[in-house]
């Protein structure tokens, strides 16, 4: 026995030093770590349990038979993120370039039924030169195999795909089919046709990182929800983004304890939003003054920016906040913000994560771009979602809210259980020198002074029809609220709402808008 322990601990200290030194030095000379440092930064210390570390592939032909590492090229395993379980699988370059063979899906197979099974998020660091070419078809299948498992996970497990190096072709169709997507700067590319294959057939030149980088995918394709310089700060906000997400759809967000009192009054909200609806400010301050400590986690911060995202606490509970963001186009809707906004209050409600909407919105974008690009199927895409969602909702009207888009950013009309409103808000079907305009068109066009004629009438429709109260009155707004109170207010409507529940109608599923 003794002799047999001894041949397993020299079997497994191979497997855990990897191929070669040269390997292992090839992958540092591209500032890239290994996959089990990377797994090390992931989870807690000395909490990993591998899967299959011993796995071999049994393929045949190209010199394959002669070339049977351990693992296979991908690293599988589960362990804890700040004492919760997670599941893990990491290509490991330094084996057939990461690439995907029929043993090495099989790893990947199994740790994803793993973690439906235990309910539990599954992290993917990725770094893979796509299909084993060696291995043909096999390969092919496999990724068919990863790609129904992503489909099948998809708002019961939180999935998380981490973009560490290069994922080309059909590979990076798994990490479009997860909740979230990490890269990193200058080492991580996605794309389906690489440089080589655009100059070809289109005669476009580009590099790697320009057609399918980091910077990329984070502002222009929207593919990326977070990017970062280096692995480790990288890890460490998955890390961070775990710790506010639930283990899987049958429980609730962890909540934690927290100093930061929930009647804390929040007096720079009176000075922080202007009066003036043609004024912009920064939304992230209005976040940050009303959430715990101030701290909150942006999902797609640098795509359609006049729209934002972001996951935070407030009380200790994990909130999901949807809010217009006046510094960038007015904070009005357009196709992307309605696409970003959408999937992301589809994600807070397939995982039981409460949600806040901020409005400050003056309409959705007009222009023949908008209109042939699909506004509308695009934008009735939020307004699915939002109509569909089931869990707290609760809407706060900061200023402006006009036309169309003040109904699809949760007005009570489509369900939100409790609207708010400052008292210098202004709802209405558009602002009041348009409304003049269309109404009083033919008075203020006879008039002996059109302009002075314009002004009075502008100031008559904002003091009938747009005055704070207006929709008070008629119940489309629950309350209106002293700004210093917002964040007492929106904690304890979520405490209420805590226990909500929702029967929904007998159907397979919906058929949302595309």
């Amino acid at each position: 026995m003794r002799f047999h322990v001894a041949e397993l601990a020299g079997i497994r200290e191979r497997v855990h030093a990897g191929p070669s030194e040269k390997a292992t030095a090839a992958q540092k000379a591209k500032g890239k770590l290994t996959a089990r440092e990377r797994i090390g930064l992931l989870l807690d210390e000395g909490s990993f349990q591998e899967v299959e570390p011993l796995r071999r592939h049994r393929a045949t032909g190209f010199g394959l038979e002669a070339k049977r590492p351990y693992t296979d090229g991908v690293i599988t395993g589960w362990g804890t993120v700040k004492g919760r379980p997670v599941f893990v699988y990491a290509h490991d370059f330094r084996i057939f370039g990461g690439a995907l063979g029929e043993a090495h899906a099989s790893k990947i197979h199994k740790i994803m039924d793993l973690a439906m099974s235990a309910g539990a998020p599954l992290v993917s660091l990725n770094d893979g030169a796509g299909a084993r070419i060696q291995e043909g078809v096999t390969a092919l299948a496999g990724y068919g195999g990863i790609f129904r498992r992503n489909t099948k996970a998809s708002g019961v497990i939180p999935q998380i795909s981490v973009m560490l190096g290069p994922c080309a072709g059909g590979a990076a169709y798994s990490p479009a089919l997860t909740d979230f997507v990490f890269m990193v700067r200058e080492t991580s590319q996605m794309f389906i046709t690489g440089p080589d294959v655009v100059r070809t057939v289109t005669g476009e030149e580009i590099t790697q990182n320009g057609l399918g980088g980091a910077d990329v995918h984070a502002e222009t394709s929207g593919v990326c929800h977070f990017a970062y310089d280096d692995e480790e700060t990288c890890l460490e906000e998955v890390r961070y983004l775990l710790s506010l997400l639930p283990g899987n759809n049958r429980e609730t967000p962890p909540a934690v304890p927290v100093d930061d009192p929930p009647d804390r009054l929040c007096e720079a909200l009176v000075d922080l939003v202007p009066v003036d609806g043609n004024r912009p400010y920064d939304m992230r301050q209005v976040i940050e003054e009303i959430v715990d400590d101030g701290e909150y986690l942006e999902v797609h911060e640098r795509w359609a920016t006049n729209i934002i995202c972001a996951l935070t606490r407030l009380g200790g509970q994990v909130v999901g906040i949807v809010a217009n963001q006046p510094l960038s186009l007015a904070g009005v809707l357009d196709i992307e913000a309605s696409e970003k906004a959408a999937r992301f209050v589809q994600l807070c409600d397939a995982f039981s994560i409460p949600l806040v909407t901020l409005l400050d919105v003056p309409g959705f974008l007009p222009g023949v771009d908008q209109e042939h690009g699909g506004i509308i199927r695009h934008g009735a895409k939020l307004l699915y979602a939002y109509c569909d969602a089931t869990v707290p909702r609760i809407s706060l009207i900061l200023r402006k809210a006009y036309g169309g888009a003040y109904i699809v950013m949760d007005s009570q009309s489509i369900g939100a259980d409790l609207t708010y409103a400052w008292p210098t808000n202004e709802i209405a079907v558009m602002g009041a020198e348009g409304a003049a305009n269309v109404i009083f068109r033919r008075r203020i066009a006879e008039a002996e002074d059109p302009e002075a004629e314009r002004a009075e009438l502008v100031k008559a429709y904002k003091a009938e029809l747009m005055h704070p109260y207006y929709a008070a009155e008629r119940g489309l707004v629950d309350d209106v609220i002293d700004p210093a109170r917002t964040r007492e207010v929106l904690i304890s409507s979520l405490a209420m709402l805590r226990t909500k529940h929702v029967d929904r109608p007998a159907r397979k599923h919906g058929n949302p808008p595309q």
